[in-house]
């Protein structure tokens, strides 16, 4: 069938809508029609290559829509189904079979290769494969995905902010309430406060953290985690060191760090704020740090921990987040704005410059 399709050609360049070809679903596959979907950080370090992906891409993983139609062996999926996508597993691996699907040992496989579940590839432009990244390739009005990336929605929600869910909300709210699970008692400083860290944010206010420090560059998102649960903030361009200040308002400093920036110095920085014992999660998509292991870890018995999708099961954490939005414990839809789809470079470029927390592309009826 021809769909309309954001697709990327080469390292860096701008999305192109482009009328493409997607082959009907194979094997426990569902065809969605897509509603809206999440813009991530992920999907820019990809359409940059720092995390290599065979172009040209389709991006978007952070989709949700309606099934259209459903392929051979598909059981607990039906046509008209409103569906939330999240990250791709293998199900049968050790991580998988243990209950870490987040662990699977075909997850940079599944989700970065650009191909499907059975190795092949969906998409096609002037007669040459497309990759699809998470196994999804959601900047598109259709697509083809595997339904161990599916999450069935109840009636009742909006839709539309469900995709988000699949990816950075998830690995935000999951490094607390899946990782850390803290003790209402203790203390957390959170750096990088877009979707990821203003996530973590609200989980960690739902935990019952005394103190939660929200760290940023930005001052209108310090204001949203101040909203959100945050009992104090820190620009990190206003103060001479943010090490000091978090130990000023701690006793030696906190039990624990999320940082969200993927840069290095940021990282090191948040290590360096949590006191002995203490356990600092990167989420960032972050590449070289250089620390002294004696004094800044090991010494100090502390744990440096990369998480991926917030030890996240899709299927059974998301729900858990919609009833804390429905009790108004988890209010996720106050990082919204949304595009139209068409809007979809408008959308990075804000994203990139901090206007927006979080862009969501909404497709055409």
């Amino acid at each position: 069938m021809k769909i309309e399709a954001a697709v990327v050609f080469e390292k860096g360049q701008l999305f192109q809508i482009k009328e493409l070809q997607l082959d009907a679903p194979k094997l426990n596959e569902v065809l969605v029609k897509v509603i809206a979907c999440g813009v991530c950080h992920t999907d820019e370090v990809a359409r940059q290559q720092i995390i290599p992906v065979f172009l040209p891409a389709v991006f978007g993983h952070e989709g949700c829509g309606v099934i259209e139609s459903v392929g051979p062996g598909v059981t607990n999926f039906k046509k008209g189904d409103r569906v939330g996508l999240s990250y791709g597993y293998c199900g049968t691996c050790e991580a998988c079979r243990s209950g870490h699907p987040y662990g699977c040992e075909e997850n940079r496989h599944l989700n970065f290769s650009g191909r499907q579940f059975d190795g092949t590839k969906r998409i096609h432009y002037n007669g040459k494969e497309v990759s699809s990244f998470f196994g999804q390739g959601v900047f598109a009005t259709y697509a083809v995905v595997h339904v161990n990336n599916l999450i069935l929605v109840p009636d009742g929600v909006d839709l539309a902010m469900v995709g988000p869910m699949g990816c950075g909300i998830q690995t935000g709210a999951g490094a607390v309430l899946n990782y850390l699970k803290p003790d209402p008692a203790s203390s957390i400083i959170i750096t990088g406060c877009g979707p990821v860290g203003l996530s973590a944010v609200m989980a960690a206010k739902i935990a019952g953290c005394t103190t939660i420090i929200a760290c940023d560059i930005v001052d209108s998102r310090l204001e949203m985690a101040k909203e959100l649960g945050a009992t104090h903030t820190i620009n990190s361009k206003n103060v001479e060191s943010v090490v000091d200040e978090v130990k000023k308002l701690t006793r030696s400093g906190t039990n624990y760090a999320i940082d969200c920036t993927g840069i290095g110095t940021c990282l090191r920085q948040s290590l360096n704020c949590t006191r002995s014992l203490g356990t600092c999660v990167v989420l960032g998509a972050t590449q070289e740090l250089t620390i002294h292991v004696e004094n800044e870890l090991m010494g100090a018995g502390k744990k440096l921990v990369g998480l991926v999708e917030g030890c996240s099961i899709p299927q059974i954490f998301i729900p858990k987040l919609l009833e804390y939005y429905k009790n108004n414990k988890f209010p996720f839809d106050k990082l919204i704005t949304y595009y139209d789809f068409k809007d979809i470079n408008q959308a990075f470029e804000d994203t990139h410059k901090g206007k927006v927390i979080k862009a969501i592309l909404k497709m055409k009826d």
